[in-house]
């Protein structure tokens, strides 16, 4: 295990980001990027990072010329989606509208992650067996050998409490009132947003930095769990059926997931560290 600075979680040394990109070709190149960011911050004078002070204070220990001003989600007047990915099904806000208070399961894997078709029919399966509501975003590469048809079936079996989509309108939908909970790959993106929603976590990382993100939701922050495979490296429909009511039914979890969504809404708020140190960045390009 390796913790890079005091108060930053300690991550086993296979899970840096350079190792867990997928593809062992691809880790001198990104071992050269976190390198070369690391020489241009210290030609800075200050970076700006989309983050707060409270939940990463050990990095900015290791990095003073960090700026937080974070987190940042998008405003809500602007309704394009950011980036190129598949266009947003909005309908399952709708759908989001008809089920209960904190019911919904939702689960996003973000633009990158693969799962094989015996780890995705286990995940299905098991979602099934929570017997809660469902909202799945399943883009159309996100499994391999997995046939249309299967799919097809799922959802006709399942349509009373399934609502599957390419790819959601994720800040409207981790805003809504229905939903309970994240099962997600911890993306920063996603990880903040989650974060200053309320909502508990079910980490699953693919790689790169995601697998320190999880460390952080689990190890330090204590907002979610992490999802655990047997000795085949898949995660059953048992594990994620217990693991899903494990998390809904903790209320030291509960209680930290408020903490940090209040935490987050301060440091926005006028006095709050992120907003003082965001007048500081308009500040210094203004030259003051």
């Amino acid at each position: 295990m390796l913790q890079i600075a005091p108060k930053m979680p300690p991550v086993h040394t296979s899970q840096i980001s350079w190792n867990q990109i997928g593809d062992p070709r691809g880790q001198p190149t990104i071992f050269k990027l976190v390198n070369d960011s690391n020489k241009y911050m210290e030609l800075a004078e200050v970076t700006v990072c989309n983050s707060f002070y409270e939940i990463e204070s050990g990095a900015y220990t290791l990095f003073p010329n960090l700026l937080p001003i974070g987190p940042l989600l998008p405003d809500s007047k602007f309704n394009k989606p950011l980036g190129l990915f598949w266009p947003e099904d909005s309908t399952c806000m709708s759908w989001l509208d008809q089920q209960p208070p904190k019911s919904v399961v939702y689960v996003a894997f973000g633009s990158l992650t693969i799962f094989s078709e015996v780890q995705f029919k286990e995940l299905a399966h098991g979602l099934v067996l929570t017997g809660r509501p469902l909202l799945w975003v399943v883009r159309p590469d996100f499994t391999t050998r997995l046939s249309k048809e299967w799919v097809d079936d799922f959802l006709e079996e399942n349509k009373e409490k399934c609502k599957i989509v390419d790819w959601a309108p994720q800040r409207q939908v981790l805003a809504h009132e229905s939903v309970a909970s994240f099962m997600s790959h911890c993306g920063w993106n996603s990880t903040l947003e989650g974060l200053r929603n309320g909502l508990p976590f079910l980490c699953w990382p693919y790689f790169t930095d995601q697998f320190m993100n999880q460390s952080y939701i689990c190890n330090v922050w204590g907002n979610g769990m992490k999802m655990e495979s047997d000795e085949s490296r898949i995660v059953s429909r048992e594990r994620v059926r217990d693991r899903v009511e494990e998390l809904l039914a903790s209320e030291e979890i509960a209680k930290k997931v408020q903490e940090l969504k209040e935490l987050a809404a301060r440091n926005l708020s006028i006095g709050g560290t992120s907003y003082q140190n965001f007048k500081r960045f308009v500040n210094l390009m203004m030259g003051e």
